[in-house]
């Protein structure tokens, strides 16, 4: 497929993500489909790890900033939002927001989402804007900028 098409299909992949229509993901996503980040195999595995996440946030979107392609890989740097209102891997609802970046390195094969290979986020900010953690005294004089 062309770099083009590759795009579009994550374009689409991401439409349909935060409308929650989980129908057509069986045409964007391959059964197959690995997430490496999240050890998550196959087309189900996906659907159900997406249902958790978005009882913890509702609210959830992702946001594409940049698309790079190359070959039968899309790169793309999302700002991922949301509002804690539900249970979240074993946390109860904060009710408090987070605003964060996050890449990842998608392939596509025959039209389709088959792997997300690689994903990096800041998972010190989403936890730290939830206020499951706080930094310390010192870390705030080091970092004053990284943990305001």
């Amino acid at each position: 497929m062309s770099l083009e098409k590759n795009k579009a299909i994550v374009r689409r992949f991401v439409e349909e993500f935060n409308t929650r229509n989980w129908a057509i993901m069986d045409e964007l996503v391959s059964p197959d489909y690995v997430d490496h980040e999240h050890q998550l195999r196959g087309l189900e595995g996906f659907k159900q790890f997406m249902t958790i996440e978005f009882k913890g946030f509702p609210d959830f979107r992702m946001t594409i900033e940049d698309m790079i392609a190359e070959g039968d890989k899309v790169w793309v740097r999302f700002r991922e939002t949301g509002t804690q209102t539900g249970e979240y891997c074993g946390l109860a609802p904060t009710g408090k927001k987070f605003d964060m970046t996050a890449v990842h390195d998608f392939r596509i094969v025959n039209g389709k989402v088959v792997e997300d290979i690689f994903s990096v986020s800041d998972d010190l900010k989403f936890y730290k804007q939830l206020g499951v953690i706080e930094p310390t005294e010192e870390a705030k004089k080091l970092f004053p900028r990284d943990l305001s």
